[in-house]
Formats: C-alpha cells, structure tokens, sequence
C-alpha cells in the first residue's frame, strides 16, 4: 500500500537562539519634556525607545568608521576589478 507524499511547505527561516537578558545600566538622561509626556500618554517605554535609537546610531556609525578604514583597500580593489575583471567572470551565466 502506497503512501500519499504530503506537500512540501517552504522552509522556513531557522529561528533565532532566545537572547540572553542583556544587563542593564542605570543612566541619567536629559530629554525635552514635551517629548517625554507625548511619549507617556502614548504608552512608549522610554528605554526601549532610547535603546533602539541608541543601536541604530551605534551600527550606523561603525558602518561608517568601517567604511573609512577601509576605503584604500576598496579603491584597490575596485581598481583591480576594472583593470583585470572579476576572477571567473567568463564561467557567469545570466
């Protein structure tokens, strides 16, 4: 007796691991005041706010820093790329 194959559903991404609860450090801040009572009377947490913008700035300007150490090694390499073309190129297929 056969078996009807059951369809297969598309993979999903692998979730990811639980993180950890990072530690927190308390931190005085100063913010304008009207900002802070919109923020309450519409129910935000201020430190998860400051939190998210404080990652975004963080990421932001490691990207940049990243990017200008990196620069000389990029225009070589973007040099090499014209000069020489890309290592397998004629094996591409569009």
């Amino acid at each position: 007796m056969a078996v009807a194959a059951r369809p297969r559903s598309k993979p999903q991404p692998a979730k990811p691991a639980p993180a950890r609860r990072a530690r927190k450090a308390p931190t005085n801040l100063s913010l304008r005041i009207d900002l802070v009572q919109r923020a309450k009377a519409l129910g935000l947490n201020l430190s998860e706010v400051v939190e998210s913008a404080l990652e975004e700035a963080i990421r932001e300007a490691e990207q940049a820093r990243w990017l200008a150490e990196n620069d000389a090694a990029i225009d070589y390499y973007n040099a090499f790329v014209e000069k020489h073309g890309l290592f397998g190129e004629e094996f591409r297929q569009f």
